[in-house]
């Protein structure tokens, strides 16, 4: 397995409210583990949105007593949630902060994942499929039809998410189980990447360094500065 990371600032924004955690060896029970968080909030809530919530998530993962991923996953998420919630009311400059949050982790051919809000996991092989749904309000007009799915990357309300870590009491993540082939690239991404790129795009960047993550990765910030750069941009790429 080897892995890369990377985040960038983009063109628009002051202030960097994504982080990354790409680990390639065991943490806790888990044998490995990638995370991409998008922060959401005023002033610098989003900023310490995101990093605090990776940094509590990694520390229950390194402590968890569950027996199964998706067990750890959970019980840490939920955890993770209510320490946010708790920091958020001892702060009022920290009152409403959230953040969005793909995880993953790889046993053998099969990946675990669980994500909150529109940071996306992708799987790139002949093809790219998108495994996380989008918790957002375009894809909730997608599926009762009131827009297209082409028209997603446009809309004014792009950015409006229905969930996420701190929203709420209970948080209520999606969980997949996906069987990875050999050379399989797994890419991980903030919306500072999906809403300057076609998904098509995405791929033909990944697949021109089938071998060079840190390229691709790289390519793949350069592109979507070029193309607007209008959010940071976060991404973690895998490959089996």
């Amino acid at each position: 397995m080897r892995s890369f990371s990377i985040t960038d600032i983009g063109e628009k924004r002051q202030i960097n409210q994504d982080y990354v955690f790409c680990e390639e060896k065991s943490i806790g029970g888990l044998p490995n583990l990638f995370i991409v968080a998008d922060g959401m909030g005023g002033h610098n809530a989003g900023d310490y949105a995101s990093r605090f919530c990776v940094e509590v998530f990694t520390e229950k993962i390194r402590t968890n007593q569950q027996k199964t991923p998706i067990g750890m996953i959970s019980e840490a998420l939920q955890y993770t949630n209510d320490l946010l919630l708790e920091e958020a009311n001892t702060n009022y400059d920290l009152q409403g902060m959230g953040t969005t949050f793909v995880v993953a982790t790889i046993i053998e051919n099969i990946m675990y994942v669980a994500n909150v809000g529109d940071s996306r996991l992708y799987v790139i092989r002949d093809n790219i499929k998108q495994i996380t749904e989008d918790h957002s309000l375009v894809e909730e007009m997608v599926k009762t039809g009131e827009i297209e799915r082409k028209d997603v990357r446009f809309h004014p309300n792009k950015n409006i998410i229905t969930r996420a870590l701190g929203a709420n009491a209970s948080v209520t993540p999606d969980y997949f189980e996906v069987e990875l082939n050999k050379d399989d690239i797994v890419l991980m991404c903030s919306d500072g990447l999906t809403n300057m790129m076609e998904d098509k795009d995405i791929m033909e960047i990944v697949r021109e360094y089938p071998e060079d993550l840190e390229t691709a990765a790289k390519t793949l910030v350069d592109k979507a500065n070029k193309n607007g750069g209008n959010d940071n941009i976060s991404i973690v790429v895998v490959k089996l």
